[in-house]
């Protein structure tokens, strides 16, 4: 007999049901026998004890542990056959509903063998689509894996009669992603016998790190998390599996980290006096948090190592102040810094806020400038050709000491002297090879600061894997004022709407100023780059909206001419003309507007302290992070703020709990967390920045923080002892495969 290894076919562990291994291969994407031991269960159900079912809706998959309470075989006229028939009808009670259950067969022996399979009193797992029929719940189409079963041939499964399929577990019955054609049951089986036969499987571990660090050998751990006997075996071999994975994460990103610091960083270390007269010319006193930061950043930008540093803070905190300084600072040295922003409003808002507060400063080899000083240039897509040229040509001369810019920055013709200093404002609006197209423009690699209100979920689980290092600016400036928000159920409570625009009109008699946000411009038109946070249903597709998006053209005639008659209505979205947009929003912020019905273009870089009010459309639509940065634009005036979130959806569905959770709380770690437990991680070490395509198998960023930062003590400890892993072979393997994978080349470049 051949041997069979982590490396064999799947099909060596199939017999003749080519159907079934054709299905797991192609719709699983299991095409080694590895593949198949490491497709690990979704979750576990004990054999003791029947499912907890709640009321099914019509149409629903349901898969129940339930307890036979009556098997009775039932003849009838097959109407196309013409023949006689038979069925196996069963009932199964649960600790919920009980369902009634058909099985058809053609011939009465294998019916009377089916009945004495599911015989009354037995337990099994019962999977079929909830139906009601005369008053009584049914599973149709169903399937099922009675315990103790006795086992099927080949051909059983092959002529379709697949649900007897022997459970052989004493305790917990594991539960698989599966796909269609293939049940939880199927891929059992298949993994049972490739552990039966499958030898040579590699420990990354050898014994002396398995003593170490108490985990439990490859294979003893594979049979207790597909096979455990209970929770107690389950969760052994699950804290070895997701320690090794934490363990090679952490490996991978630590010899990163050192072959970056051999590369080594200009230490910018100031030697002008720009930052002084700076600092001098404040009109104001910085926060403590401010202080502390400034000083631990000019501490990190005088090392010969690139600081990589998450700044985090509410809208508002004055996070943009403290990065302003630690650019001065390396313009000080005599290299450059540049800030890259995700939309011309906010560079263009960073370019006016930041020249007026250099004043002089600003005039660098101009009239009238001070002998400190150094230029600040923008650059954005909409600029003519002549402005784009004069700013790229002060960028590349070193004249500029401060660029300011958009994506138009990243482009390859951008050229700098001597970058010294990157730093991304709102940094969950671009992706990680954005982002790495600017460092890799400076000749030795750049200290970077970004920034953010409320972290992506990528950037949590970086935050956690100890990628980035932390700071937070805690403390609110003087003029901030507390924001209220509601969530407005429509669903629930249907004439809510109305009070909503009672309450916009209220602020603005009031002598204030109020935001409307639609996810959509006209029709079906999402906002340039924006997509809608997609909650989905049990088969994994989209949940569709109930009715039509709001759009903020239709919108704009609706209020005009309805609730918000006589009151001064104007639109701004993505689609409108520079020169409109500009006047739009130069209107709203010198009064002349009351209310300002927009898509998503305001959530960041807009500055209106007379806005109290914001009013969020279909507010489900829009992820935590965008719902918290929308919300940062009111208050922002010494007035309290008011903040609806108007949603069709359901209570109880994700989309509830995230708009629950933003109504909650106004701590953006706390809001990135529930980001993360709804999106899942992104991928840790590629492109992606959230979303349910994670590449973490076993480990979860939350749940498992403690097994985290356990293996990046570890990691450390190991690459002490031997840089080049010497002492566990298999574990250098693992570390250079993810190493080699596409996926690694991005990791450090976020």
């Amino acid at each position: 007999m051949v041997a069979i290894t982590p490396d064999s076919p799947i099909a060596s562990v199939f017999g003749r049901s080519t159907k079934k291994r054709d299905a797991i291969q192609k719709g699983l994407g299991l095409d080694t026998v590895g593949d198949l031991v490491w497709h690990f269960p979704r979750r576990y159900v004990k054999t003791t004890e029947l499912s907890e079912v709640a009321e099914p809706q019509e149409g629903d998959l349901l898969s129940v542990v339930g307890r036979v309470t009556r098997s009775e075989v039932k003849s009838f006229m097959n109407r196309r056959t013409r023949k006689l028939s038979f069925r196996v009808e069963v009932r199964v009670e649960t600790n919920g509903p009980s369902f009634t259950l058909s099985f058809f067969v053609p011939w009465k022996g294998q019916a009377e063998t089916e009945q004495r399979r599911m015989a009354a009193g037995s337990r099994g797992m019962f999977t079929g689509k909830a139906q009601r029929f005369a008053g009584s719940w049914q599973l149709a189409s169903p399937h099922s894996v009675m315990f103790g079963a006795p086992e099927v041939s080949d051909d059983d499964e092959e002529d379709g009669s697949d649900h007897g399929l022997v459970a052989s577990l004493k305790g917990l019955l594991p539960i698989y992603p599966v796909t269609a054609g293939v049940y939880s049951w199927d891929v059992q089986k298949a993994v049972q016998f490739a552990l039966d036969l499958v030898t040579d499987v590699p420990d990354v571990f050898p014994p002396a790190l398995r003593e170490r660090y108490g985990v439990l050998d490859v294979m003893a751990a594979l049979r207790w998390v597909h096979a455990p006997d209970d929770h107690g075996q389950l969760g052994a071999a699950q804290k070895r599996f997701r320690f090794e994975e934490a363990l090679v994460l952490q490996l991978v990103m630590a010899r990163r980290r050192a072959a970056q610091r051999a590369l080594g960083a200009q230490s910018r270390s100031g030697g002008g006096g720009l930052l002084a007269a700076f600092d001098a010319r404040l009109p104001f006193t910085l926060t403590g948090g401010q202080r502390e930061i400034g000083e631990l950043l000019e501490s990190e930008l005088a090392a010969s190592h690139p600081m990589n540093r998450l700044l985090q803070g509410e809208v508002g905190s004055g996070k943009t102040l403290v990065a302003l300084r630690a650019m001065l600072r390396v313009v000080d040295s005599g290299g450059q810094a540049v800030l890259l922003a995700p939309t011309e409003v906010l560079a263009q808002q960073h370019h006016r806020s930041i020249s007026a507060l250099l004043g002089d400063l600003a005039a660098g080899g101009m009239l009238g400038g001070a002998p400190e000083a150094t230029r600040v240039a923008l650059l954005t897509g909409s600029m003519t050709k002549a402005q784009r040229q004069e700013a790229m040509l002060a960028m590349a001369s070193g004249e500029a000491g401060i660029a300011l810019g958009t994506h138009a920055l990243l482009e390859e013709r951008v050229t700098f002297a001597d970058l010294g200093l990157v730093v991304v404002d709102e940094q969950h609006r671009f992706g990680v090879e954005q982002r790495s197209a600017l460092t890799d423009k400076a000749g030795t690699p750049p200290h970077v600061l970004v920034m953010t209100a409320t972290p992506i979920p990528r950037t949590v689980a970086m935050t956690v894997f100890g990628d980035l290092e932390t700071s937070v600016l805690t403390e609110l400036p003087a003029g901030r004022a507390p924001i209220q928000t509601n969530v407005v159920p429509l669903v629930d409570q249907p004439r809510w709407i109305d009070r909503v625009w009672t309450r916009v009109r209220e602020e603005v008699d009031k002598g204030h100023q109020a935001y409307v946000v639609c996810p959509r411009i006209s029709g079906d038109e999402p906002e340039q780059g924006e997509t809608d946070q997609l909650d989905l249903d049990d088969d994994g597709s989209p949940v569709a909206p109930r009715q039509a998006l709001a759009a903020v053209t239709d919108l704009v005639e609706e209020l005009s001419a309805g609730p918000l008659a006589g009151l001064r209505v104007q639109m701004l979205h993505g689609r409108l003309p520079p020169d409109e947009k500009d006047a739009a929003m130069r209107a709203f912020a010198a009064g002349d507007i009351d209310v300002l019905v927009s898509t998503t273009v305001i959530e960041v870089g807009v500055d209106v302290a007379n806005a109290t009010a914001m009013v969020l459309m279909d507010a489900d639509r829009f992820g935590v992070s965008q719902l918290h940065q929308l919300r940062g634009r009111v208050g922002r005036g010494g007035h309290p703020g008011l903040c609806l979130l108007v949603t069709r959806a359901d209570a109880e569905t994700d989309a509830r709990i995230r708009l629950d959770a933003v109504a909650a709380t106004t701590d953006g770690f706390e809001l990135s967390r529930v980001d993360l437990e709804q999106r899942r991680e992104g991928d840790v070490l590629g492109r992606n920045q959230s979303g349910f395509r994670s590449s973490l198998v076993s480990l979860r960023v939350l749940r498992d923080e403690k097994t985290i930062v356990r293996a990046k003590e570890a990691a450390e400890e190991l690459l002490s002892e031997s840089p080049e892993l010497s002492l566990a072979p298999g574990l250098a393997r693992a570390v250079d495969e993810m190493e080699q994978t596409r996926e690694s080349e991005f990791m450090e470049k976020s």
